[in-house]
């Protein structure tokens, strides 16, 4: 169920309240909301999934992102995100946003585009259509 993208994160869809149990048994230490609430009838909100993660002694961070695009806020924060205690798990609808905004941030913390590329594509996930925006944001 979940993807491994390095040893500091793993990638899911959809994630429910016993999912973050699970995932705590597993060693995760964080989890990362990439989905807006209410973006599909019947999945669990961010206040759900925060209190499990509460429950399990997890730390939580939601930041949504839709169909319009990363910004550079969301980048930031999936950077600060990604610096709470590892290992982290991050969860959009498909794991393919949550992919998309790790790799944003690892080019703005300076990795190289192509490990960056690679550590996606282990895990079946394809970054290429953001190159040149990691690019960019390695400066």
């Amino acid at each position: 169920m979940f993807r491994t993208i390095d040893e500091t994160l793993q990638v899911a869809g959809q994630i429910t309240p016993a999912d973050v149990a699970a995932a705590a048994a597993q060693g995760i230490r964080t989890i990362i909301n990439n989905r807006p609430d209410g973006e599909q009838p019947g999945q669990p909100t961010s206040a759900e999934i925060e209190a499990a993660a509460t429950a399990a002694g997890l730390g939580y961070a939601h930041i949504p992102v839709d169909h319009s695009g990363f910004s550079m806020e969301q980048v930031e924060a999936m950077t600060a995100a990604l610096a709470q205690p590892a290992p982290a798990l991050a969860f959009c609808r498909s794991g393919t946003r949550s992919t998309f905004l790790w790799s944003l941030a690892r080019g703005l913390a300076g990795d190289e585009p192509t490990e960056i590329a690679a550590k996606a594509a282990n895990a079946g996930y394809d970054v290429s259509p953001l190159m040149p925006m990691i690019q960019s944001l390695r400066g």
